[in-house]
């Protein structure tokens, strides 16, 4: 599982399980993905 944050987009790289448990993880900081790239 890999995650890419490039400036205005994010790419994640995995079978498709690995994605959508990244997904719920990152889903339970960040309300929407404009706030994940924003992030610092």
């Amino acid at each position: 599982m890999k995650v890419y944050r490039m400036e205005k987009s994010i790419v994640l790289v995995g079978k498709a399980w690995e994605v959508r448990a990244k997904l719920k993880e990152y889903g339970r900081t960040f309300r929407y993905v404009g706030d994940w790239i924003a992030r610092p």
